[in-house]
């Protein structure tokens, strides 16, 4: 059996698996288990199995980069698949990442914002966004402070291809679980002082991406709306990135 095969072979119990505990932690904080989506985070993954993942019911993929979001996208997105770009995205990636990508999670600057606006103007599309806001100060983290990220929301908010949908953050890393929550907690009290200051354009931006396979019951009791888990459904990545 190829790794491949083995990772295909369990994806619908890890799957399972992970959705029962996304409706753990929502029944733990009070809330609806339809209002968290599971984001599969297929870096790395062959196209055969993120198909697979597709085939067992996942409905929302993620890649790091660009190059595996073209190459998995156009199979994909035939087959119903909704993809997000969650890595960091270099302005000379943006034709690439505009023509796959439902939503790109890591817009950290206005100047990438203004990139792919134009580029979303020469394609006749409209493109959600979220902003990367770094939490927990590491300097090995994108995103903007989160004293920056009001600004940066008007100015995105104000660009007519874009919809800006919310705010994305990787927890720090570090075994504090209480530290980790807070750096979530964080990101709410961001995205609800962006909506408390009512600029234009930014009324939608309530969605709240934080949370992988180790932390995503601390991001659920922040109020998560989606969660980024990759090795707890496709198992311990032997590929190396590239």
């Amino acid at each position: 059996m190829t790794d491949d095969d083995a990772r295909i072979a369990a994806l619908p119990a890890r799957l399972a698996a992970v959705t029962a505990r996304i409706a753990r932690a929502c029944h733990e904080a009070g809330r609806d288990p339809d209002s968290v989506r599971l984001l599969l985070a297929s870096k790395t993954m062959s196209p055969a199995v993120a198909r697979a993942a597709v085939a067992a019911g996942a409905t929302l993929l993620g890649e790091n980069r660009v190059h595996e979001l073209a190459a998995k996208g156009p199979e994909l997105v035939r087959l119903g698949a909704e993809l997000h770009l969650i890595g960091h995205l270099q302005g000379n990636k943006v034709r690439d990442a505009v023509r796959w990508a439902t939503c790109i999670e890591s817009v950290d600057s206005a100047e990438l914002g203004e990139r792919l606006d134009a580029r979303c103007a020469a394609a006749d599309r409209t493109l959600d966004v979220m902003i990367q806001v770094n939490v927990s100060g590491e300097e090995s983290k994108s995103g903007v402070t989160p004293d920056r990220a009001l600004a940066l929301a008007a100015r995105l908010g104000g660009l007519p291809h874009l919809r800006l949908r919310g705010f994305m953050t990787i927890g720090a890393n570090v075994p504090d679980a209480t530290a980790i929550r807070i750096g979530y907690a964080r990101l709410r009290e961001v995205r609800d002082e962006v909506l408390h200051a009512g600029a234009a354009g930014t009324a939608d931006a309530r969605e709240l991406s934080m949370g992988m396979s180790g932390d995503l019951e601390l991001a659920i009791a922040e109020d998560a709306t989606i969660v980024r888990v990759g090795s707890a459904v496709f198992g311990t990545r032997t590929v190396p990135a590239v």
